[in-house]
């Protein structure tokens, strides 16, 4: 297998609470157990999930005797200078180490953003060759994206977040001539139907029209992923007695599906890499400053 470049893959949304950590490491997990060497980085400072996440995994596989696979993973500091500028200098060098220090190595980069616009966040999204959008199933989370008719769903203005990724695309085009290939995801979708959900979906339908994006369906609401997080499980691991100290329910099994639906849909390149970024990021990493130090997790040999 041709293993040439990294394919980013950018989990973001600026609203807290829709499910970014925990689809960033299922995609994570999911791909390792393809086969595929797979490096994560969370630059979310201040609430670390996804870091938590990776740390749970490996305390519970150690504590366990168990052998489950693990990311390459990197948490990037909260960056304390006085100065603003200073502060987004350190995250660039501190982010673009990382980066390098991965490109090239891993197939894939999984990248977890935090729920609020900055520097790094701005950042992260440019350098996405697929951007995953996460939006809980309702009118209120779908105003990150954009202002929209309550009662015909159609979008009027788009959103602070929309028009971030959307120079995120144009800074990207920049640096390689490549397209970000953005899917927005509907997520924690209710098991029963309703006019809401409907006005939810059309809205959502158009406004990927006008974004020129793509709509995926995503994971129901599930009890399952708060009980798998202290133990840093996902429903891609072994669903036995021995691993998760308990018999697997059909949440496991049905939100085990959904996840597989969702990797189908977001059409990541498996067998081919990107020769262009490959050369436009070993241009960059020519021009890297100092190495940096930052907090680095190494996945167990």
């Amino acid at each position: 297998m041709n293993r040439t470049g990294t394919h980013v893959i950018v989990i973001g949304n600026e609203k807290g609470g829709s499910g970014k950590s925990t689809t960033a490491f299922h995609l994570a997990i999911y791909l390792l157990y393809q086969g595929f060497r797979v490096a994560s980085i969370d630059c979310d400072s201040r609430q670390q999930t996804f870091t938590h996440y990776v740390r749970n995994r490996r305390n519970w596989a150690q504590a366990h005797d168990l052998k489950l696979p693990h990311t390459t993973h990197y948490h990037l500091p909260l960056t304390r200078s006085d100065s603003i500028k200073e502060n987004h200098r350190l995250e660039f060098d501190l982010f673009r180490q990382a980066v390098i220090e991965i490109e090239g190595h891993a197939d894939f980069l999984v990248v977890d953003t935090p729920g609020f616009d900055t520097h790094l966040t701005r950042l992260a999204h440019s350098l996405a060759d697929t951007l995953v959008t996460p939006l809980n199933d309702s009118l209120i989370d779908l105003d990150v994206m954009a202002h929209v008719d309550p009662v015909t769903g159609d979008p009027r203005e788009m959103s602070h977040y929309a028009r971030l990724v959307q120079r995120a695309r144009t800074e990207r085009l920049a640096i390689d001539g490549r397209a970000i290939d953005w899917v927005l995801v509907r997520n924690r979708i209710s098991m029963l139907s309703s006019r809401s959900m409907r006005l939810v979906q059309s809205a959502l339908e158009k406004i990927s029209v006008r974004l020129g994006c793509r709509v995926a369906e995503g994971i129901a609401e599930r009890v399952i992923f708060r009980s798998l997080f202290p133990t840093g499980l996902t429903v891609f691991d072994p669903l036995d007695d021995e691993l998760l100290g308990g018999m697997p329910s059909m949440s496991h099994v049905s939100a085990r599906q959904e996840y597989r639906l969702l990797l189908e849909a977001l059409q990541l390149p498996v067998s081919e890499r990107a020769e262009a970024r490959r050369a436009a990021m070993t241009a960059w990493a020519q021009s890297a400053s100092p190495p940096m130090h930052f907090q680095h997790m190494a996945a167990p040999p």
